[in-house]
């Protein structure tokens, strides 16, 4: 068995039919400055229902590459838009 990564983000963007755009913060040390600074990454995952709103914070697991850029489906909604 296998370990799928997982990546918890906000939806930015409904990329599509069956397809949202969500942003992935995470903190990292500087190298120089020693200081915690966020780097930011772009994710397209695959929504099979078509559920999600701008805004909601979900987590996605990885699968087999649906797309040329689409490697991540929904696993479940942390939190819905307000």
């Amino acid at each position: 068995m296998t370990h799928k990564r997982e990546i918890q983000g906000f939806v930015v963007k409904i990329a599509g039919d069956k397809t949202a755009s969500i942003v992935v913060e995470r903190r990292v040390m500087h190298p120089r400055y020693h200081k915690v600074v966020k780097r930011f990454k772009k994710y397209l995952i695959h929504d099979e229902n078509n559920t999600l709103k701008v805004g909601d914070e979900v987590v996605a697991v990885e699968c087999r590459p649906l797309s040329k850029t689409k490697s991540f489906r929904l696993q479940n909604v942390v939190k819905g838009a307000e």
